[in-house]
């Protein structure tokens, strides 16, 4: 990396003696990602709303401590295939295909996954967002790299949910400060963990959205996160 006076990561682990993350022999301070929150005010979702996310399912792969490994979201989704048949919930995946996009929505829609393509949902900002905003919530699991490195990564899409006081079932990428367990944003490692999730959501909806919310406000809101990275800088 070029250099610089400062360096910042979204990974918790940062700067400790067990964090598997290579550090490139950098000194790294922890920030949260942002989400300037005036931008993302809360709106009532339909009961029959679909929790849903915009992924991007193929990265390639990575090496870490001389093993090759596949990097693509679409591994880790694959493990929750049937996750349809476990949950209450309607899930829904805004994915760029790819090539052979039409197999692969046929998979997913033969498992009972809606399928939209992704630019059609976030094509523009306004776009995205509202198609966040008409969400019941998040479903996402995450690059098997995250789960290798245990950082406790969390998206910049799931805090723009949050923020829009929509839940979130996201993988578990590691022991967390900020996030919780098991409300507001729920973190599972197998599908059964993921079912339940959803079914605890579902019943106290409208508790998991305000604490959605205030995970956001008191973690993730832009004018605090900036403040606290020109203050250390």
């Amino acid at each position: 990396m070029g250099r610089h006076d400062v360096y910042f990561s979204i990974g918790e682990t940062v700067g400790r003696p067990d964090a598997l993350f290579p550090d490139c022999g950098l000194r790294r301070l922890h920030t949260p990602p942002a989400v300037y929150l005036p931008e993302w005010p809360v709106k009532v979702t339909a009961n029959d709303a679909a929790f849903t996310t915009v992924v991007h399912f193929w990265y390639g792969e990575m090496t870490l401590n001389n093993e090759t490994i596949a990097n693509d979201k679409r591994v880790s989704f694959l493990q929750c295939l049937d996750l349809p048949r476990l949950a209450k919930a309607k899930l829904e995946l805004a994915i760029c295909l790819g090539e052979d996009g039409d197999a692969e929505e046929r998979l997913w829609t033969q498992n009972g996954w809606r399928v939209r393509r992704s630019w059609s949902v976030s094509s523009t900002p306004f776009a995205y967002r509202e198609y966040i905003q008409g969400s019941r919530g998040e479903f996402s699991c995450v690059k098997p790299s995250c789960i290798r490195l245990q950082n406790a990564w969390v998206s910049d899409r799931t805090i723009c949910y949050l923020a829009a006081g929509k839940p979130a079932v996201i993988q578990h990428t590691g022991p967390s400060r900020l996030l919780p367990e098991a409300e507001g944003v729920f973190r599972f490692r197998t599908p059964t963990e993921a079912a339940l999730a959803l079914n605890v959501i579902e019943n106290n909806y409208s508790k998991h959205c305000r604490v959605a919310r205030a995970l956001a406000e008191e973690h993730f809101d832009a004018v605090k996160v900036a403040k606290s990275l020109l203050d250390r800088a």
